[in-house]
């Protein structure tokens, strides 16, 4: 050891010829062969040879207890002379070296310059406030807990990063989070105020790990870009024994924080009776004062991924013991390698190829349910020979019970798909969905024709749930799909046809009528549009819209909608007449339909605003990650033991600081 050694014969070196400034604070010593550096302050003995170099010299003087930080500037070359081996104190916005490149993709993490708590390090200022804001953006982007601020092991590490930071307490960190929800609320604040077009919001509901229970509510949009975004707004605790009539209450007091109340579109909940009941509530209020387009006919939209979750839930509920058998099945065959081996061995002589891992599901992703349902059904002959070496295996399933399976596995396998498209697709924008419905529509019309009766009882049980879906969103669905210029009216046709034979062309007409409408309300300075925007739009003569400026009171918006309706009569075509009259647009996988609007909005104005509404609809809610969960999503346990207001604060922020 550098400090046990015996210095009675140690000789100090002239220091006049080393350059570094570090030498200031150091003695060189000689003794023998080496070279040691002695502190001035604490005397600590440290390496002097020539081949050390200084920055061990550096860093110790930081850390000295018994010198002050005053003349560190000394130790800190500037950021354009930095050189290898020396410390840098640096924040994440600034330049990386090319190898040592960190990737934040698009994650909003902002430093404001702060001049408080700042120590002056050379051309490096150390930051204690920004710092700590920094560490509150960490917590709130990770979802870290909060008391790892008083982890042991976390405290050493950054004591030892940088021995200059005063270490805080979780409530400082929860005091740091609070301000930076509503710095960046303000933020989202003025992004919702700006938007060219209308909001839709979305409600989801979440778990915790005790008995509390949150709602979350999200605002979709297109933005002036054409980009689709999504905000969290809100993330309350919610009381189970509110009535609807709270609910929607609480609901409307979010929407007008926000002041947002009027430029609201559609809302998209799970179905449900309860959600009938609350939606119905915050329509009335918001039709009392004509809010809404279409007299709120596509206000009330449902989650597309919540019912068919509901409809898979109806076929894991009837194939149940079935389900059972194949679990206890798939276990005794796992239960011991020599087992196993039989199974296998049974596969290869029958011809069957065995899956390569035969597993068990997790019940609440009812995706591994199918998943495991389809590997064993490849399996069902070897399973049936397996009894005849295995006296102990008797949960091997009837041929009724595997015929079953296999029609449940198509089933399935549609629902496994279509979830796939409603939650992985490239662009989510609303038109996707309706071929999607409607094959699921036809399907059931299908399932329902099946002579097993347990496959059609099954299938009627399901499609009950389908049509209640169908009744609020079909209107909807086909109109986004119109708005989709690879398809515009041809897809509704095509299926409408399929769906309804004889009866199509009149439901046909039904809808194309409230497409006219819908394309009215938009194109003239209806109270619709006034009440909320406090203004008109009108097509140019150079063809890009422009505030008419007219008052909402305007008691001659009747001659505007008489002018426009003459003015059509009279040969003039409207951009909702040009964009069916023009040919298809040719189909592509990697269609992105929001370019499509952006480039042509000169060209239809007015269609293009109602583009920017009804596409904008979230026809599902669900994340990818838990579209296939059956039940609710859950907070996690540190989250769930926190104050209602942060985690609002937390979950919150981490959406608007995630884009």
């Amino acid at each position: 050891m550098v400090d046990a050694m015996d210095m009675s014969d140690a000789v100090i070196v002239n220091s006049s010829r080393l350059k570094s400034v570090v030498w200031n604070d150091f003695d060189r010593v000689k003794k023998g062969d080496t070279c040691l550096a002695i502190c001035r302050h604490c005397k600590k003995k440290l390496s002097g040879s020539s081949t050390s170099g200084t920055s061990h010299l550096r860093n110790h003087l930081i850390r000295c207890q018994r010198r002050s930080n005053h003349g560190l500037d000394h130790y800190f070359p500037s950021r354009g002379k930095k050189k290898e081996g020396t410390l840098a104190l640096v924040s994440i916005e600034q330049e990386q070296k090319k190898d040592e490149v960190i990737n934040l993709g698009n994650i909003k993490y902002e430093q404001e310059p702060m001049k408080e708590d700042t120590i002056n390090v050379g051309n490096n200022n150390f930051d204690q406030r920004r710092c700590r804001y920094d560490l509150a953006r960490m917590i709130i982007l990770h979802g870290y807990p909060l008391a790892m601020v008083e982890h042991v092991g976390f405290r050493v590490f950054v004591k030892n990063l940088q021995p200059l930071f005063e270490l805080v307490t979780s409530n400082r960190v929860e005091v740091d989070c609070m301000e930076i929800y509503a710095k960046e609320k303000q933020k989202v604040y003025e992004v919702l105020d700006k938007l060219p077009g209308k909001i839709s919001i979305s409600a989801d509901e979440w778990a915790t790990t005790g008995d509390s229970e949150y709602l979350c509510l999200t605002a979709h949009f297109i933005d002036e870009d054409w980009q689709l975004k999504k905000k969290t707004l809100n993330f309350i605790m919610t009381d189970p024994s509110h009535t609807e009539e709270v609910s929607s209450g609480v609901i409307m007091t979010c929407l007008m924080d926000w002041d947002i109340d009027r430029k609201l579109f559609a809302v998209t909940f799970d179905s449900g009776a309860s959600s009938d009941n609350m939606i119905y509530r915050i329509k009335d209020r918001l039709s009392q004062n004509r809010f809404l387009y279409l007299n709120g006919q596509l206000f009330d939209v449902r989650c597309a991924t919540n019912v068919v979750s509901l409809m898979v839930q109806d076929v894991l509920e009837a194939l149940c013991d079935v389900t059972y058998k194949i679990r206890e099945s798939i276990r005794f065959v796992k239960s011991s390698q020599s087992t196993l081996a039989k199974f296998n061995d049974l596969a290869i002589e029958i011809g069957v190829e065995s899956p390569k891992c035969l597993c068990v599901d997790n019940p609440s992703q009812w995706n591994s349910t199918y998943t495991m349902l389809k590997d064993a059904s490849g399996c069902r002959e070897v399973f049936y020979r397996l009894q005849e070496y295995e006296p102990d295996y008797r949960m091997c399933p009837s041929d009724l019970e595997w015929e079953r399976v296999s029609a449940i596995i198509d089933c399935l396998k549609l629902f496994v798909e279509v979830t796939n498209v409603f939650t992985k697709s490239k662009y989510l924008t609303a038109n996707i969905y309706f071929p999607e419905i409607c094959d699921i529509h036809l399907q059931l019309i299908e399932w329902c024709k099946n002579p097993d009766e347990f496959l059609s009882s099954l299938a009627m049980k399901m499609r009950s749930k389908f049509d209640e879906y169908w009744d609020k969103c079909n209107l909807g669905l086909a109109v986004a799909a119109m708005l989709d210029p690879q398809f515009k009216m041809k897809l509704m046709e095509y299926y409408y046809r399929l769906l309804y034979g004889s009866s199509a062309t009149e439901l046909i007409d039904d809808v194309f009528e409230c497409i006219k409408t819908l394309y009215n309300e938009h194109s003239i300075g209806s109270p619709l549009a006034s009440l909320d925007q406090g203004l008109t739009w009108q097509v140019s003569s150079s063809g890009t819209l422009v505030n008419s400026g007219k008052d909402s009171r305007d008691k001659l918006m009747g001659f505007d909608k008489y002018l426009n309706e003459t003015s059509q009569s009279q040969g003039s075509k409207s951009d909702l007449d040009k964009y069916l009259e023009e040919p298809l647009f040719p189909r592509n996988v990697d269609f992105n339909v929001l370019n499509w609007w952006k480039v042509h909005t000169p060209r239809y104005p007015i269609l293009s605003m109602m583009a920017r509404n009804i596409l904008g609809i979230p026809m599902s809610k669900a994340e990818s990650e838990s579209a296939f969960n059956i039940g609710k999503r859950m907070l996690d346990h540190d989250r769930s033991s926190l104050r209602p207001p942060l985690v609002q604060a937390l979950m919150c922020c981490q959406d608007w600081m995630s884009e």
